[in-house]
């Protein structure tokens, strides 16, 4: 299909509508966000003067609301200039403005009458060909478009995004008999790559994939709960970080979503749902429905099954006890189970263990996994064709570390069914189909491919090859692994193009791991055309190994410790020497030493929700890989000619002396850890395949490296005098601690190019000797060791 997206409109700018469209902003699409216009004048309109024909009364609603969306936490929109991207007005008014849209969404009120009026006028306007859907999480989507135009059908699907969309990466994409096919891979791929999700296709079944899912596996266990007699806080305990879920757990969840909301859902699939053997499970109970009488709907109203409260004794919080409905103290989770659990590394195995355990919480989480997994498997192919998109449900729009299907494999399949069938319970045709199958699995693996097992043909099938992803677990079951150590590992991209993998703790970089990367350079000038660093982990380093850097600063053995800084220093700057363009791909956390290496690469490929900073100062060091120097190289350079250094050097030591660390790819942009020409991937997905894209495009543009820089500009004694006083304001104000003084002055030192007399321009060199310098004498300072182990022992920084 030879189309493209250049501007969206939304109609409905609440709390789902407005955040849609500060994705689609994100993303780089200009966007119409429209409301109803108000029936009657405010005070204050009235006080001045206006009118309901005033255009800002007119434009009241939306504008309030996209005011609320700009301000919301988290953020919706990566920097604030995104919302330059964002026009707004009134659906009486402006509706024939989407026109001029490539992609209409619908996103008012979950009302089917409210949607299909405002859809028969979206007909009326649009032009022929332009793509419409509607954000409901679970109304008809064929039946909202019967007697729409031909066009229309032909353009039409539901497109159910999660809250928040930026942070949340799950769509469901559910097309109608109608929907052109075309039309609907265009949308999965524009989705998947331009707004970073992950797509999963759910059928026009009531309430799709997530919600009927989610819905079930919530309304059963409130009834397992009351009937095995568990507590919120216990229920809580089990259902978190425990078996693989978030820290929201259940309770705290269904406060987020809303009370009102999850009655709202369950009360819709009780109605339509009218084919469902479980049907009645859906049916709310009558504590659900007593709270959403008494308004506790959760965050949304500051009450639901918890109640923030402050200076409660004990506890800012309270727990509503569901019999009485009024708040109490939490109460002490009494599963003695659960310590031992806790033990267990792997989730799979800890909930195995949880579910052979007839204690307490082994019932109640083999009653309530066992239903659910049932659920599930008997919703195959209703609700999709596939268990993988089940499964990519659970584990991108709730947060699930395992997804059903996996979670099932790792309990055993067939010696859970056969419990199941001891008590009662009949076996969904899947799972009998799984169990006569020679893996007895619902998914394989073999030579580095996955396969799932497909009802309708009976047989595991390879999971769909996605376009622009490469999987580095599946090159290594491949054997594209050419070198390989504890820390890191080479692999073969392909097309010429190398691959530095870390998969050390927090991804540190470790003697093994530099160890790795001057093989990596070595390589790659011999034998290959470009290299990319990169890795499919939680983040893509968090710096050195700070246990090491302690042990040996405690032992004085500041020689080797030197050392290792200057065999650090070569490597870095030997990414920019290189013949061949080395491309870093950034993401999750690109801090200290990930920041700067990835700061001395030709390129930075970085996804859009990526944190980068020089946070050394929060352990009490300063940056020591070329971080200052870099840092000070691009805000100099990039000053006005004979401007005031001042402002660009304060800017760079603020940063650094704070540890600054950027929300997003875009604002690192902004604060110059990344350059105006790295590239942003918004599909975490697709980032290594992008990174190996930008380094193959260097390389047939015929890269040259960069020997020999330009040297530095520093300001000498000037700039150091301004720095030291800021810092004596900052000290007498008790901002900082003496020690932060001192870490503070030797930042100032470095920045400034030491005491010299007038200011000068130095080679890198120079900065790079004064960074180790500083770093090793932090090193030698109590106070500095006293950091550093206590973020190695509690994950944070102290300030002493």
């Amino acid at each position: 299909m030879n189309r493209i997206i250049r501007h969206a409109a939304v109609l409905g700018a609440g709390t789902m509508g407005a955040r849609i469209a500060a994705q689609l902003a994100n993303a780089g699409i200009d966007c119409l966000l429209l409301d109803m216009a108000p029936d009657r004048l405010s005070d204050a309109e009235a006080a001045r003067g206006l009118s309901l024909e005033s255009r800002p009364v007119r434009n009241r609603i939306v504008t309030q609301l996209f005011e609320a969306m700009q301000k919301s936490r988290p953020p919706a929109l990566f920097t604030p200039d995104q919302a330059r991207r964002l026009r707004t007005g009134n659906l009486a008014d402006d509706l024939p403005r989407i026109a001029g849209a490539d992609w209409i969404i619908e996103a008012v009120v979950e009302n089917f009458e409210v949607k299909r009026g405002l859809l028969a006028q979206v007909d009326r306007h649009r032009r022929p060909g332009t793509l419409v859907s509607s954000n409901t999480s679970g109304l008809p989507i064929g039946s909202l478009a019967e007697g729409l135009s031909e066009d229309f059908r032909a353009h039409w699907l539901g497109t159910h995004f999660f809250n928040p969309p930026r942070q949340m990466r799950l769509v469901e994409l559910i097309p109608t008999p109608w929907t052109r096919p075309e039309a609907v891979e265009f949308l999965r791929d524009f989705c998947e790559r331009a707004l970073g999700k992950v797509v999963v296709f759910a059928n026009d079944r009531p309430n799709f994939i997530a919600n009927r899912i989610f819905m079930f596996a919530l309304m059963h266990l409130l009834r397992t709960m009351q009937a095995q007699g568990l507590t919120i806080e216990e229920v809580d305990a089990v259902t978190g970080p425990l078996i693989g879920r978030p820290h929201t757990a259940t309770f705290r969840l269904a406060d987020f979503v809303g009370v009102d909301v999850c009655v709202l859902v369950s009360q819709t699939l009780h109605r339509l749902a009218l084919e469902d053997e479980k049907r009645e499970i859906f049916a709310p109970p009558d504590f659900l429905r007593r709270m959403v009488e008494k308004r506790l709907l959760g965050d949304k109203a500051g009450q639901g099954f918890f109640k923030k409260v402050k200076g409660a004794p004990g506890a800012d919080r309270l727990v509503l006890d569901l019999e009485s409905l009024e708040y109490v103290p939490p109460r002490p989770v009494n599963l003695p189970g659960l310590e031992a659990a806790r033990k267990i590394r792997a989730t799979g195995e800890r909930v195995r263990h949880l579910i052979q355990v007839r204690d307490r919480a082994g019932r109640f989480l083999w009653e309530t996994w066992s239903e659910l997994l049932l659920y599930a498997a008997a919703r195959i192919p209703e609700i999709t064709e596939h268990i993988v998109n089940v499964d990519d449900t659970m584990r991108h729009g709730f947060g699930w570390e395992l997804g059903l299907f996996e979670m099932w494999d790792q309990l055993g399949v067939e010696e859970t069914a056969r419990r199941m069938e001891a008590e009662g319970k009949s076996l969904p045709p899947l799972v009998e189909g799984v169990l006569r199958s020679k893996a007895k699995r619902f998914y394989a693996s073999a030579d580095g491919q996955r396969s799932y097992y497909d009802l309708g043909s009976g047989a595991h099938r390879p999971l769909p090859a996605r376009s622009g992803v490469i999987s580095l677990a599946g090159l290594r079951e491949s054997g594209k692994a050419l070198l390989a150590n504890p820390s890191a590992s080479l692999l073969d991209l392909g097309d010429g193009v190398l691959c530095l993998e870390f998969h050390t703790k927090g991804n540190w970089l470790d003697r093994n791991v530099m160890g790795m990367l001057r093989a990596a350079l070595e390589k790659t000038e011999k034998q290959y055309e470009a290299l990319v660093i990169g890795n499919q982990g939680s983040h893509f380093s968090t710096g050195a190994n700070l246990q090491s850097i302690l042990e040996l600063s405690r032992a004085g053995n500041f020689e080797e410790l030197g050392q290792s800084i200057a065999a650090a220093q070569s490597l870095f700057l030997g990414l920019r020497q290189c013949s061949k363009p080395v491309v870093a791909a950034v993401f999750g956390q690109a801090v200290a030493g990930g920041c700067e290496l990835a700061m001395h690469a030709a390129r930075a490929q970085a996804l859009a929700e990526t944190s980068m900073g020089l946070v050394e100062t929060s352990v009490g060091l300063l940056p020591a890989g070329g971080g200052s120097k870099e840092m000070l190289a691009r805000w100099t350079r990039s000053a006005a000619a004979g401007a005031d250094p001042l402002p660009e050097l304060k800017q760079v030591f603020e940063t650094i002396a704070l540890a600054r660390v950027s929300s997003c790819a875009a604002e690192a942009v902004q604060w110059r850890f990344l350059r105006p020409d790295d590239p942003i991937t918004m599909n975490r997905d697709r980032l290594i395949a992008d990174a190996k894209q930008t380094a193959l495009a260097l390389a047939r543009a015929g890269y040259q490296p960069l020997f020999a820089p330009e040297p530095i500009p520093v300001t000498g004694r000037a700039g150091l005098a301004a720095l030291r006083l800021s810092l004596y304001l900052m000290k007498q104000a008790r901002q900082i601690s003496e020690h932060d003084a001192r870490i503070g002055e030797r930042l100032a030192w470095i920045l400034c190019g030491g005491d010299l007399a007038a200011p000068a321009a130095v080679p890198e060199s120079y900065l790079l000797e004064l960074e180790r310098e500083a770093f090793l004498g932090l090193c030698g300072e109590p106070k500095t060791q006293e950091r550093i182990q206590y973020m190695l022992k509690n994950g944070r920084p102290l300030r002493n």
